[in-house]
């Protein structure tokens, strides 16, 4: 697929391309100009895409074990199907690992409660929360894709650059 080239060398461009996927995806807009943002968008609504497909594609699996007891102990876990875990990993290989902000009335041990279970935000976010939303949202309009959108704000002042605000819908 041909991509735009942005005036940078190609590792430059795919840095600065996964950062700005990365953080729309984290925040749900920025502010960028008019060329990296219809590239933002084609990168970002392939990963939306990938999450609705997988989100749901979970098994329970029922796991024994030993204990220092020496007892039998019995858990139930879930587990990613294998194409969840293709499309996890290919999320992964996109994406930056941005860490979960520790909120201002939180003591540094409730942080560290509240995201020892979760090894990677970005990807579970997409998962959890992005991926269950859009398949919703398409099952009601009966459409799929459109999940950014681009708003034009007008010349940069300097170089004149479109300046546009993407945000997933």
């Amino acid at each position: 697929m041909a991509q735009r080239k942005l005036g940078r060398p190609a590792d430059q461009r795919k840095a600065l391309l996964r950062n700005q996927v990365s953080h729309l995806i984290w925040h749900g807009k920025i502010e960028t100009t008019l060329a990296r943002a219809k590239e933002v968008r084609s990168m970002a609504e392939r990963l939306i895409t990938l999450a609705i497909r997988e989100c749901d594609n979970n098994v329970e699996v029922t796991k024994e074990y030993n204990n220092e007891k020496g007892q039998t102990v019995t858990i139930t876990v879930t587990n990613d199907l294998p194409s969840k875990l293709h499309a996890r990993r290919m999320m992964m290989a996109t994406l930056y690992d941005l860490k979960e902000i520790k909120k201002s009335d939180e003591s540094k041990s409730d942080y560290r409660e509240r995201t020892k279970d979760v090894k990677h935000p970005l990807v579970e976010k997409l998962f959890r929360e992005i991926g269950p939303k859009y398949k919703k949202r398409n099952e009601e309009k009966n459409c799929a894709g459109g999940y950014t959108r681009i708003i034009r704000k007008g010349p940069r002042r300097g170089d004149a650059a479109e300046m546009v605000i993407i945000e997933l819908i």
